[in-house]
Protein backbone atom coordinates (compact mmCIF):
# COMPACT_ATOMS: atom_id res chain seq x y z
CA UNK A 1 0.00 0.00 0.00
CA UNK A 2 3.09 2.32 -0.17
CA UNK A 3 2.13 3.10 -3.67
CA UNK A 4 -1.18 2.90 -5.94
CA UNK A 5 -0.28 -1.20 -8.37
CA UNK A 6 -1.05 -1.23 -11.80
CA UNK A 7 -4.04 -3.25 -13.50
CA UNK A 8 -3.36 -6.53 -15.57
CA UNK A 9 -2.53 -6.14 -19.25
CA UNK A 10 -3.79 -8.53 -21.77
CA UNK A 11 -3.08 -9.04 -25.60
CA UNK A 12 -3.78 -10.80 -28.66
CA UNK A 13 -3.96 -11.68 -32.08
CA UNK A 14 -5.33 -13.36 -34.85
CA UNK A 15 -3.24 -14.25 -37.90
CA UNK A 16 -4.17 -15.04 -41.20
CA UNK A 17 -1.54 -17.93 -41.61
CA UNK A 18 0.58 -19.44 -39.13
CA UNK A 19 3.44 -17.29 -38.03
CA UNK A 20 5.70 -16.97 -34.63
CA UNK A 21 2.67 -15.41 -33.02
CA UNK A 22 4.61 -16.18 -30.00
CA UNK A 23 7.28 -13.75 -30.31
CA UNK A 24 5.08 -10.76 -31.35
CA UNK A 25 3.13 -11.62 -28.08
CA UNK A 26 6.22 -11.12 -26.08
CA UNK A 27 7.34 -7.87 -27.53
CA UNK A 28 3.86 -6.70 -26.74
CA UNK A 29 3.81 -7.66 -22.80
CA UNK A 30 7.19 -5.79 -22.87
CA UNK A 31 5.25 -2.72 -23.43
CA UNK A 32 2.43 -3.71 -21.27
CA UNK A 33 5.00 -4.66 -18.05
CA UNK A 34 4.16 -1.69 -16.17
CA UNK A 35 0.17 -2.95 -15.80
CA UNK A 36 1.90 -6.20 -13.55
CA UNK A 37 4.89 -7.31 -12.32
CA UNK A 38 3.76 -10.52 -10.85
CA UNK A 39 3.45 -12.85 -13.21
CA UNK A 40 3.54 -13.19 -16.98
CA UNK A 41 2.04 -15.84 -19.60
CA UNK A 42 1.37 -16.97 -23.39
CA UNK A 43 -0.72 -19.86 -24.84
CA UNK A 44 -0.19 -20.26 -28.88
CA UNK A 45 -2.90 -21.97 -31.35
CA UNK A 46 -1.77 -23.89 -33.40
CA UNK A 47 -4.76 -26.07 -35.50
CA UNK A 48 -6.74 -26.25 -32.41
CA UNK A 49 -3.57 -27.50 -29.79
CA UNK A 50 -2.94 -24.99 -27.45
CA UNK A 51 1.12 -24.74 -26.60
CA UNK A 52 1.15 -22.93 -22.96
CA UNK A 53 3.96 -21.04 -20.64
CA UNK A 54 3.23 -18.92 -17.47
CA UNK A 55 5.43 -18.45 -14.51
CA UNK A 56 5.51 -16.08 -11.75
CA UNK A 57 8.17 -12.83 -12.64
CA UNK A 58 8.48 -10.36 -14.88
CA UNK A 59 8.35 -10.74 -19.06
CA UNK A 60 11.97 -11.28 -19.57
CA UNK A 61 12.82 -13.69 -16.27
CA UNK A 62 9.50 -16.27 -17.48
CA UNK A 63 10.61 -16.34 -20.62
CA UNK A 64 13.71 -17.43 -23.05
CA UNK A 65 14.59 -18.11 -26.31
CA UNK A 66 14.41 -22.05 -25.86
CA UNK A 67 10.76 -21.15 -23.80
CA UNK A 68 9.50 -19.17 -27.34
CA UNK A 69 10.61 -21.85 -29.26
CA UNK A 70 8.79 -24.56 -27.22
CA UNK A 71 5.21 -22.24 -27.72
CA UNK A 72 6.13 -23.00 -31.69
CA UNK A 73 3.88 -21.23 -34.63
CA UNK A 74 0.42 -20.88 -35.07
CA UNK A 75 -2.39 -18.26 -36.38
CA UNK A 76 -3.92 -17.12 -32.72
CA UNK A 77 -1.87 -16.02 -29.12
CA UNK A 78 -2.99 -14.52 -25.94
CA UNK A 79 -0.59 -13.02 -23.31
CA UNK A 80 -0.69 -11.79 -20.25
CA UNK A 81 1.02 -9.72 -17.23
CA UNK A 82 -0.64 -9.86 -13.85
CA UNK A 83 -0.61 -7.60 -10.52
CA UNK A 84 -2.28 -9.55 -8.15
CA UNK A 85 -4.67 -7.86 -7.24
CA UNK A 86 -8.30 -9.94 -6.89
CA UNK A 87 -6.12 -13.35 -5.36
CA UNK A 88 -2.92 -14.07 -4.65
CA UNK A 89 0.43 -13.91 -6.86
CA UNK A 90 2.47 -16.66 -7.57
CA UNK A 91 2.67 -19.08 -11.00
CA UNK A 92 -0.86 -20.91 -9.94
CA UNK A 93 -2.52 -17.62 -10.66
CA UNK A 94 -0.59 -16.43 -13.70
CA UNK A 95 -2.63 -16.07 -16.74
CA UNK A 96 -3.89 -17.10 -19.47
CA UNK A 97 -6.13 -19.68 -18.43
CA UNK A 98 -6.61 -22.37 -20.18
CA UNK A 99 -9.79 -24.65 -19.76
CA UNK A 100 -10.71 -28.32 -21.72
CA UNK A 101 -14.18 -29.23 -21.98
CA UNK A 102 -16.74 -31.26 -23.86
CA UNK A 103 -16.93 -29.25 -26.93
CA UNK A 104 -12.99 -28.64 -26.90
CA UNK A 105 -10.72 -25.49 -25.56
CA UNK A 106 -10.84 -22.10 -24.62
CA UNK A 107 -8.05 -19.97 -23.08
CA UNK A 108 -8.83 -16.46 -21.51
CA UNK A 109 -6.96 -13.71 -20.68
CA UNK A 110 -8.42 -10.66 -18.22
CA UNK A 111 -8.35 -7.49 -16.40
CA UNK A 112 -9.85 -5.79 -14.14
CA UNK A 113 -12.00 -7.02 -10.83
CA UNK A 114 -15.99 -8.51 -10.33
CA UNK A 115 -18.13 -7.30 -7.70
CA UNK A 116 -20.49 -10.45 -7.64
CA UNK A 117 -17.20 -13.13 -7.77
CA UNK A 118 -18.12 -14.33 -4.46
CA UNK A 119 -21.56 -15.17 -5.16
CA UNK A 120 -20.63 -16.77 -8.50
CA UNK A 121 -17.78 -19.05 -7.23
CA UNK A 122 -20.02 -20.09 -4.08
CA UNK A 123 -22.71 -21.23 -6.92
CA UNK A 124 -20.54 -22.93 -9.18
CA UNK A 125 -18.89 -25.02 -6.09
CA UNK A 126 -22.38 -25.79 -4.62
CA UNK A 127 -22.74 -27.53 -8.38
CA UNK A 128 -19.59 -29.33 -8.12
CA UNK A 129 -16.90 -27.02 -9.85
CA UNK A 130 -13.23 -27.23 -8.23
CA UNK A 131 -10.98 -24.36 -8.78
CA UNK A 132 -7.19 -24.42 -8.65
CA UNK A 133 -6.59 -20.49 -8.43
CA UNK A 134 -7.79 -17.72 -6.21
CA UNK A 135 -8.94 -15.26 -8.80
CA UNK A 136 -12.20 -14.09 -10.84
CA UNK A 137 -10.56 -14.86 -13.49
CA UNK A 138 -11.39 -18.15 -12.90
CA UNK A 139 -14.67 -17.80 -11.92
CA UNK A 140 -15.16 -15.78 -15.38
CA UNK A 141 -13.74 -19.05 -17.13
CA UNK A 142 -16.11 -20.94 -15.59
CA UNK A 143 -19.43 -19.24 -16.40
CA UNK A 144 -18.34 -19.38 -20.24
CA UNK A 145 -17.57 -22.68 -20.44
CA UNK A 146 -20.66 -23.43 -18.72
CA UNK A 147 -22.62 -21.48 -21.42
CA UNK A 148 -20.31 -22.93 -24.23
CA UNK A 149 -21.53 -26.57 -23.54
CA UNK A 150 -25.20 -25.35 -23.74
CA UNK A 151 -24.61 -22.87 -26.68
CA UNK A 152 -23.92 -23.22 -30.32
CA UNK A 153 -20.85 -20.64 -30.29
CA UNK A 154 -18.51 -19.16 -28.59
CA UNK A 155 -19.49 -16.13 -29.01
CA UNK A 156 -22.63 -16.62 -27.46
CA UNK A 157 -21.54 -18.21 -24.54
CA UNK A 158 -19.10 -15.08 -24.28
CA UNK A 159 -22.78 -12.83 -24.48
CA UNK A 160 -24.77 -15.46 -21.89
CA UNK A 161 -21.91 -15.02 -19.42
CA UNK A 162 -22.26 -11.11 -19.66
CA UNK A 163 -25.86 -11.24 -18.88
CA UNK A 164 -24.23 -12.67 -14.96
CA UNK A 165 -20.93 -11.11 -14.55
CA UNK A 166 -20.63 -7.63 -12.61
CA UNK A 167 -18.09 -5.31 -12.39
CA UNK A 168 -14.55 -4.84 -14.15
CA UNK A 169 -13.57 -6.48 -17.24
CA UNK A 170 -12.25 -6.55 -20.31
CA UNK A 171 -11.46 -10.07 -21.69
CA UNK A 172 -9.55 -11.94 -24.70
CA UNK A 173 -10.68 -15.55 -25.09
CA UNK A 174 -9.48 -17.40 -27.42
CA UNK A 175 -11.55 -21.10 -28.82
CA UNK A 176 -9.81 -23.15 -31.48
CA UNK A 177 -10.71 -21.17 -33.97
CA UNK A 178 -11.91 -17.55 -33.17
CA UNK A 179 -10.25 -14.94 -31.05
CA UNK A 180 -12.98 -12.88 -28.89
CA UNK A 181 -12.93 -9.25 -27.28
CA UNK A 182 -14.70 -8.12 -24.75
CA UNK A 183 -15.51 -4.71 -22.80
CA UNK A 184 -17.46 -4.74 -19.71
CA UNK A 185 -20.33 -2.55 -19.90
CA UNK A 186 -19.19 0.16 -18.12
CA UNK A 187 -15.64 0.16 -19.70
CA UNK A 188 -13.69 0.71 -16.78
CA UNK A 189 -10.34 -1.06 -18.34
CA UNK A 190 -9.28 -0.21 -21.47
CA UNK A 191 -9.10 -1.84 -24.35
CA UNK A 192 -8.29 -1.12 -28.41
CA UNK A 193 -7.58 -3.07 -31.45
CA UNK A 194 -5.30 -2.64 -34.85
CA UNK A 195 -3.86 -4.52 -37.77
CA UNK A 196 -1.11 -5.10 -38.64
CA UNK A 197 0.71 -5.58 -42.46
CA UNK A 198 0.46 -8.93 -43.06
CA UNK A 199 -3.22 -8.50 -42.37
CA UNK A 200 -3.26 -9.91 -38.53
CA UNK A 201 -5.90 -8.42 -36.11
CA UNK A 202 -4.55 -7.17 -32.63
CA UNK A 203 -5.80 -6.63 -28.91
CA UNK A 204 -4.44 -4.60 -26.77
CA UNK A 205 -4.78 -3.32 -22.91
CA UNK A 206 -3.08 -0.18 -24.34
CA UNK A 207 -2.39 1.44 -28.03
CA UNK A 208 1.67 1.20 -26.94
CA UNK A 209 1.72 -2.31 -27.06
CA UNK A 210 0.01 -2.14 -30.70
CA UNK A 211 3.00 0.66 -31.14
CA UNK A 212 5.47 -1.44 -30.20
CA UNK A 213 4.63 -4.28 -32.50
CA UNK A 214 4.34 -1.96 -35.89
CA UNK A 215 0.38 -2.14 -35.45
CA UNK A 216 -1.88 0.48 -36.47
CA UNK A 217 -4.59 1.19 -33.86
CA UNK A 218 -8.13 0.81 -35.07
CA UNK A 219 -10.17 2.04 -32.55
CA UNK A 220 -11.16 1.51 -28.94
CA UNK A 221 -13.57 -1.50 -28.10
CA UNK A 222 -16.58 0.23 -26.74
CA UNK A 223 -18.06 -0.41 -23.43
CA UNK A 224 -20.34 -3.91 -23.75
CA UNK A 225 -19.23 -4.39 -27.04
CA UNK A 226 -17.75 -7.68 -28.00
CA UNK A 227 -15.76 -8.31 -31.62
CA UNK A 228 -14.76 -11.80 -32.83
CA UNK A 229 -11.88 -12.18 -35.45
CA UNK A 230 -11.84 -14.78 -37.47
CA UNK A 231 -10.54 -16.15 -40.88
CA UNK A 232 -13.08 -14.10 -42.56
CA UNK A 233 -13.06 -10.62 -40.62
CA UNK A 234 -14.02 -8.91 -37.69
CA UNK A 235 -17.54 -9.33 -36.33
CA UNK A 236 -19.29 -6.61 -34.00
CA UNK A 237 -22.18 -7.44 -31.48
CA UNK A 238 -23.37 -4.38 -29.25
CA UNK A 239 -26.00 -6.18 -27.72
CA UNK A 240 -24.78 -5.05 -24.02
CA UNK A 241 -23.67 -1.42 -25.38
CA UNK A 242 -25.27 1.61 -24.61
CA UNK A 243 -24.86 1.89 -20.19
CA UNK A 244 -23.33 5.30 -19.14
CA UNK A 245 -19.21 5.03 -19.22
CA UNK A 246 -17.53 4.50 -16.56
CA UNK A 247 -13.50 4.64 -17.37
CA UNK A 248 -11.44 4.31 -14.52
CA UNK A 249 -9.95 7.59 -13.99
CA UNK A 250 -6.55 6.67 -12.50
CA UNK A 251 -5.79 4.94 -16.03
CA UNK A 252 -4.81 8.59 -17.13
CA UNK A 253 -3.51 9.69 -13.56
CA UNK A 254 -1.13 6.31 -13.25
CA UNK A 255 -2.20 2.96 -14.50
CA UNK A 256 -1.17 3.40 -18.41
CA UNK A 257 1.70 4.75 -20.24
CA UNK A 258 2.23 8.22 -20.98
CA UNK A 259 2.53 6.96 -24.93
CA UNK A 260 -0.87 5.73 -25.01
CA UNK A 261 -4.04 6.71 -26.14
CA UNK A 262 -7.10 5.79 -24.54
CA UNK A 263 -10.37 6.64 -26.08
CA UNK A 264 -8.54 8.99 -28.54
CA UNK A 265 -7.25 10.82 -25.51
CA UNK A 266 -3.62 10.65 -24.77
CA UNK A 267 -2.40 9.50 -21.16
CA UNK A 268 0.70 12.29 -21.60
CA UNK A 269 -1.44 15.44 -22.18
CA UNK A 270 -4.28 14.50 -19.79
CA UNK A 271 -1.10 14.45 -16.98
CA UNK A 272 0.24 17.75 -18.14
CA UNK A 273 -3.33 19.06 -17.81
CA UNK A 274 -3.67 17.73 -14.28
CA UNK A 275 -0.75 19.70 -14.02
CA UNK A 276 -1.81 22.90 -15.01
CA UNK A 277 -5.04 22.60 -12.45
CA UNK A 278 -2.82 22.16 -10.39
CA UNK A 279 -1.26 25.54 -11.03
CA UNK A 280 -4.42 27.31 -11.03
CA UNK A 281 -5.12 25.74 -8.13
CA UNK A 282 -1.82 26.19 -6.20
CA UNK A 283 0.25 29.47 -6.79
CA UNK A 284 3.49 28.98 -5.20
CA UNK A 285 6.46 30.52 -4.40
CA UNK A 286 9.88 28.19 -5.67
CA UNK A 287 12.44 27.86 -8.07
CA UNK A 288 11.77 24.64 -9.17
CA UNK A 289 9.20 21.90 -10.20
CA UNK A 290 10.06 18.32 -10.29
CA UNK A 291 8.46 14.90 -10.67
CA UNK A 292 8.86 11.68 -9.21
CA UNK A 293 9.25 9.35 -12.19
CA UNK A 294 7.58 8.29 -13.82
CA UNK A 295 3.94 8.96 -13.47
CA UNK A 296 4.74 12.38 -11.98
CA UNK A 297 6.79 13.30 -14.51
CA UNK A 298 3.96 14.92 -16.75
CA UNK A 299 2.24 16.38 -14.24
CA UNK A 300 5.24 18.53 -12.82
CA UNK A 301 5.67 19.47 -16.95
CA UNK A 302 1.92 20.70 -16.68
CA UNK A 303 2.61 22.56 -14.10
CA UNK A 304 5.82 24.31 -14.42
CA UNK A 305 4.21 25.19 -18.17
CA UNK A 306 1.12 27.03 -15.85
CA UNK A 307 3.21 28.89 -13.15
CA UNK A 308 6.00 29.80 -14.78
CA UNK A 309 8.73 27.91 -12.55
CA UNK A 310 11.26 26.16 -14.23
CA UNK A 311 10.75 22.58 -14.66
CA UNK A 312 14.19 20.59 -13.50
CA UNK A 313 15.19 16.69 -13.27
CA UNK A 314 14.80 16.50 -9.63
CA UNK A 315 15.64 12.31 -10.03
CA UNK A 316 17.79 9.82 -11.38
CA UNK A 317 15.85 6.50 -11.51
CA UNK A 318 17.58 3.24 -11.23
CA UNK A 319 15.63 1.81 -14.14
CA UNK A 320 16.95 -1.96 -13.58
CA UNK A 321 14.78 -2.67 -10.36
CA UNK A 322 11.16 -3.39 -10.59
CA UNK A 323 8.97 -3.87 -7.84
CA UNK A 324 9.97 -7.78 -7.90
CA UNK A 325 12.81 -6.29 -6.03
CA UNK A 326 13.73 -8.23 -2.87
CA UNK A 327 14.92 -5.95 0.55
CA UNK A 328 16.44 -8.61 2.76
CA UNK A 329 15.63 -7.08 6.38
CA UNK A 330 13.37 -3.75 7.89
CA UNK A 331 15.85 -1.23 7.55
CA UNK A 332 17.08 -2.62 3.81
CA UNK A 333 13.10 -2.13 2.92
CA UNK A 334 12.94 1.40 4.47
CA UNK A 335 16.16 2.75 2.55
CA UNK A 336 14.32 0.84 -0.79
CA UNK A 337 13.70 4.25 -2.35
CA UNK A 338 17.27 5.31 -2.08
CA UNK A 339 18.17 2.28 -4.60
CA UNK A 340 15.18 3.18 -6.89
CA UNK A 341 15.74 6.94 -6.78
CA UNK A 342 19.05 8.98 -6.36
CA UNK A 343 18.51 13.20 -6.16
CA UNK A 344 20.08 15.10 -8.74
CA UNK A 345 21.80 17.31 -5.99
CA UNK A 346 23.21 20.27 -8.43
CA UNK A 347 19.35 21.05 -9.64
CA UNK A 348 18.03 20.72 -6.26
CA UNK A 349 20.40 22.24 -3.28
CA UNK A 350 19.20 25.54 -2.03
CA UNK A 351 16.58 25.39 -3.90
CA UNK A 352 12.60 25.58 -2.94
CA UNK A 353 10.67 22.74 -4.89
CA UNK A 354 7.34 22.08 -5.47
CA UNK A 355 7.33 18.03 -5.91
CA UNK A 356 4.50 16.50 -8.21
CA UNK A 357 3.70 13.13 -8.10
CA UNK A 358 0.34 10.93 -9.07
CA UNK A 359 -0.79 10.22 -5.96
CA UNK A 360 -0.86 10.39 -1.85
CA UNK A 361 -1.57 6.63 -0.65
CA UNK A 362 -0.10 5.67 2.91
CA UNK A 363 2.47 8.43 2.48
CA UNK A 364 5.70 6.31 3.47
CA UNK A 365 7.12 6.90 0.12
CA UNK A 366 6.19 10.62 -0.16
CA UNK A 367 7.86 11.04 3.02
CA UNK A 368 11.22 8.83 1.87
CA UNK A 369 11.07 11.22 -1.35
CA UNK A 370 10.50 14.17 0.75
CA UNK A 371 13.73 13.50 2.93
CA UNK A 372 15.72 12.49 -0.01
CA UNK A 373 15.43 16.15 -1.22
CA UNK A 374 15.50 17.50 2.07
CA UNK A 375 19.20 15.87 2.49
CA UNK A 376 19.96 17.08 -0.61
CA UNK A 377 19.95 20.43 0.73
CA UNK A 378 16.20 21.44 -0.46
CA UNK A 379 15.51 24.73 0.77
CA UNK A 380 11.41 24.22 0.85
CA UNK A 381 9.43 20.99 -0.31
CA UNK A 382 5.71 21.60 -1.69
CA UNK A 383 4.35 18.58 -2.41
CA UNK A 384 1.79 18.15 -4.78
CA UNK A 385 -0.76 15.35 -6.19
CA UNK A 386 -2.18 14.50 -9.64
CA UNK A 387 -4.93 13.05 -8.00
CA UNK A 388 -7.29 13.71 -5.40
CA UNK A 389 -7.14 12.33 -1.69
CA UNK A 390 -7.83 8.27 -2.01
CA UNK A 391 -10.46 8.11 0.67
CA UNK A 392 -12.47 4.38 -0.51
CA UNK A 393 -11.27 1.33 -1.43
CA UNK A 394 -11.68 0.26 -5.34
CA UNK A 395 -13.73 -2.88 -6.34
CA UNK A 396 -12.54 -2.67 -10.05
CA UNK A 397 -9.05 -3.44 -9.49
CA UNK A 398 -7.02 -0.73 -8.27
CA UNK A 399 -5.50 -1.90 -5.49
CA UNK A 400 -7.09 -0.11 -2.94
CA UNK A 401 -8.72 -2.87 -0.28
CA UNK A 402 -9.87 -0.60 2.68
CA UNK A 403 -9.77 2.85 4.50
CA UNK A 404 -7.60 1.34 6.91
CA UNK A 405 -4.03 2.66 5.44
CA UNK A 406 -5.30 5.27 3.50
CA UNK A 407 -3.85 8.33 4.68
CA UNK A 408 -6.69 10.88 3.67
CA UNK A 409 -9.27 9.05 6.01
CA UNK A 410 -7.30 9.66 9.18
CA UNK A 411 -5.63 13.15 8.91
CA UNK A 412 -5.82 16.65 7.78
CA UNK A 413 -3.90 18.16 4.92
CA UNK A 414 -1.70 20.22 7.41
CA UNK A 415 -1.07 16.89 9.25
CA UNK A 416 -0.14 15.15 6.36
CA UNK A 417 2.00 17.63 5.37
CA UNK A 418 3.69 17.32 8.89
CA UNK A 419 4.21 13.86 8.47
CA UNK A 420 5.61 13.47 5.10
CA UNK A 421 8.01 16.48 6.53
CA UNK A 422 7.00 18.75 3.55
CA UNK A 423 6.23 22.77 3.92
CA UNK A 424 2.84 22.23 2.24
CA UNK A 425 0.87 19.33 0.66
CA UNK A 426 -1.84 19.97 -2.37
CA UNK A 427 -4.62 17.44 -4.24
CA UNK A 428 -5.89 18.04 -7.41
CA UNK A 429 -9.57 19.10 -7.09
CA UNK A 430 -12.21 16.65 -7.14
CA UNK A 431 -14.13 18.87 -9.01
CA UNK A 432 -11.68 18.80 -12.19
CA UNK A 433 -10.62 15.45 -12.48
CA UNK A 434 -13.89 15.13 -15.23
CA UNK A 435 -12.13 17.28 -16.90
CA UNK A 436 -8.51 16.09 -17.34
CA UNK A 437 -9.44 14.80 -21.08
CA UNK A 438 -11.60 17.72 -21.41
CA UNK A 439 -15.01 15.97 -22.00
CA UNK A 440 -16.29 16.22 -18.66
CA UNK A 441 -17.87 12.74 -18.29
CA UNK A 442 -17.27 9.11 -18.18
CA UNK A 443 -14.74 8.44 -15.34
CA UNK A 444 -15.17 6.10 -12.26
CA UNK A 445 -14.07 8.14 -9.14
CA UNK A 446 -15.54 6.17 -6.40
CA UNK A 447 -11.98 5.73 -4.85
CA UNK A 448 -11.87 9.82 -4.22
CA UNK A 449 -15.98 10.43 -4.00
CA UNK A 450 -17.22 6.85 -2.98
CA UNK A 451 -19.86 6.94 -5.68
CA UNK A 452 -20.09 3.87 -7.19
CA UNK A 453 -21.70 2.82 -10.54
CA UNK A 454 -21.96 -0.74 -9.77
CA UNK A 455 -23.16 -2.69 -6.77
CA UNK A 456 -20.29 -3.81 -4.39
CA UNK A 457 -19.34 -6.39 -2.30
CA UNK A 458 -21.43 -7.75 0.72
CA UNK A 459 -19.67 -10.32 2.30
CA UNK A 460 -15.85 -10.71 3.21
CA UNK A 461 -13.31 -12.69 1.58
CA UNK A 462 -13.47 -16.46 0.97
CA UNK A 463 -10.32 -18.26 0.81
CA UNK A 464 -8.42 -15.69 -0.39
CA UNK A 465 -10.41 -15.03 -3.73
CA UNK A 466 -11.82 -11.83 -3.11
CA UNK A 467 -9.77 -8.85 -1.02
CA UNK A 468 -12.37 -6.77 0.47
CA UNK A 469 -12.35 -7.14 4.11
CA UNK A 470 -15.57 -6.51 5.63
CA UNK A 471 -19.39 -5.96 4.72
CA UNK A 472 -20.55 -3.27 2.95
CA UNK A 473 -23.73 -1.92 2.11
CA UNK A 474 -25.30 -4.00 -0.82
CA UNK A 475 -26.62 -0.35 -3.34
CA UNK A 476 -24.11 1.96 -1.93
CA UNK A 477 -24.30 4.20 -5.37
CA UNK A 478 -23.86 7.88 -5.22
CA UNK A 479 -23.83 7.28 -1.44
CA UNK A 480 -20.25 7.90 0.65
CA UNK A 481 -18.64 5.00 1.74
CA UNK A 482 -18.56 6.47 5.62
Amino acid sequence: MSHIHEECGVFGIFAPEKQDVASTVYYALFALQHRGQDSAGIVVNDDGVFNTYKDAGLVSDVFTARHLAKLGEGNMALGHVRYAGSGKGGRENAQPIVVNHMKGRMALAHNGCLVNSYELRTELENEGSIFHTTTDSEVISYIITKERVRSKSIESAVLSAMDKLRGAYSLLVMSPSKMIAVRDPHGFRPLCYGTREDGSFVVASESCALDSIGAKTVREIEPGEMLVFTKNGVISDRSHCGREKYLCVFEHIYNARPDSVIEGHSVHEARKQAGRFLAEQFKIDADIVVGVPDSGLDAAFGYAQASGIPYGIGFIKNKYIGRTFIAPGQKAREDLVRIKLNVLKSAIEGKRVVLVDDSIVRGTTCGRIVKLLRDAGAKEVHMLSSAPPFLNPCYYGTDIASRDNLIACHHTVPEIAKIIGADSVGYLDLGKVAYLTGEGTGFCTACFDGCYPTEIPTVSSKQGHERWERPISENPKFQKND
